[in-house]
């Protein structure tokens, strides 16, 4: 453990690290960011291909980042948008290299310390010609900090014959807000993956990331599973705008109620020929009291596209159980079984690093419900 990041000493803190993916292990991670309330309190790379620093430092290093600063989401998007441009907004800039290969993770830690605090983030990720990059981002609030408002500005930029993997577990307490606002630019060749997972409790979750597929060939494949627990307010979903020839998109989700209200959205838009998207939404009902919503758009813009799309929202049936049951499971085994089956969702082109950490934080989300 860095000695660096002081707030991370605890027992109790390290294990809700360990929950969103940070491990702060450089023999683990190619590269580090830890941003507690505003301030930034390390940024290293441990890989000569990857950047890491404040977005900040950032824009004094380079004249050139400005051309992509508030350049995919806009400023006056809504008005939390407009609350994160201001003078204390902080925030990570990572980069790979053209030509780098980054197939250890890059990790990158919003922590919330301070109750009430509103932690207000601007991060720039730049996946340059010909390099691969994989992030795993993990947000999370500090044990008993039970108030607070996360707002998350995330611009990508996935350059031709690129790929980049962004990888969001969100860890918080029950009554903190957290309104991500985030957008892709993918090119020529380019492949933008993005996953979310939220872990546990809490009081509203908002966003909506956008992938804008302009270069021919292109694709970007969204996947999230989320769980609602009682008195969670959870809106999300993905959006993926196919504007050049030959590219294609997926969005997968798996929701899961145990008493929160989720709703659980998908669009994609067809706005030139031979295109292919697809969208799939299924939910899960585990409690009385729970409710999920889902409403998948498509949208065609042009006579030869191929878009798709599939729902189903339900409860656990009861012949699958007493299926599992004959075959020597106790009844809490099968339902076990059942739920970790719906939550496993295959992502094509993941490393093995960022399928263990999916993997391991999904067993946890597993063990809350259960």
């Amino acid at each position: 453990m860095p000695d660096e990041v002081q707030e991370f000493k605890s027992e109790e803190v390290k294990k809700r690290l360990e929950s969103v993916g940070i491990e702060l292990d450089p023999k683990e991670r190619s590269a580090t960011f830890v941003q507690v309330d505003q301030e930034v309190k390390l940024s290293k790379s441990f890989f000569e291909g990857v950047e890491v620093m404040s977005i900040k430092a950032a824009l004094e290093k380079y004249d050139w980042l400005e051309d992509y600063f508030w350049k995919a989401v806009k400023k006056d998007q809504d008005e939390f948008t407009r609350e994160a441009d201001s003078e204390d907004v902080n925030g990570y800039f990572i980069r790979a290299l053209p030509n780098a290969k980054i197939q250890i993770p890059v990790e990158a830690c919003l922590y919330l310390r301070t109750r009430g605090h509103k932690q207000r983030v601007h991060n720039v990720i730049i996946a340059e010609e010909n390099s691969e990059l994989n992030i795993i981002s993990g947000c999370t609030s500090h044990p008993g900090v039970m108030a607070g408002l996360h707002i998350g500005i995330s611009e990508f930029f996935v350059k031709k014959n690129a790929k980049l993997t962004f990888t969001m577990i969100h860890s918080w307490e029950s009554n903190i807000e957290v309104r991500p606002r985030s957008a892709a630019i993918v090119e020529e060749n380019g492949t933008f993956i993005s996953n979310y997972i939220l872990m546990n409790s809490v009081k509203l979750v908002q966003m909506y990331p956008t992938a804008y597929l302009n270069g021919k060939n292109s694709q970007a494949i969204f996947s999230s599973v989320i769980v609602g627990l009682e008195g969670a307010n959870i809106d999300v979903g993905s959006r993926a705008v196919l504007n050049a020839e030959n590219s294609k998109a997926e969005i997968v989700s798996r929701t899961i109620s145990r008493g929160g209200k989720i709703v659980a959205r998908g669009h994609l838009v067809g706005n030139v020929s031979n295109v292919k998207g697809h969208l799939e939404c299924r939910g899960l009902i585990l409690a009385e009291n729970g409710s999920i919503e889902a409403i998948p758009i498509l949208e065609a813009n042009h006579p030869d596209v191929d878009l798709s799309h599939e729902a189903a929202i339900g409860r656990i049936a009861e012949e699958e159980i007493f299926y599992l049951m004959s075959r020597g499971l106790s009844r809490d085994e099968a339902i076990s079984a059942i739920v970790r089956g719906f939550m496993e969702v295959e992502i094509k082109g993941l490393p093995e690093a960022l399928k263990r950490e999916i993997d391991k934080a999904i067993s946890l989300v597993e063990k809350e419900l259960l």
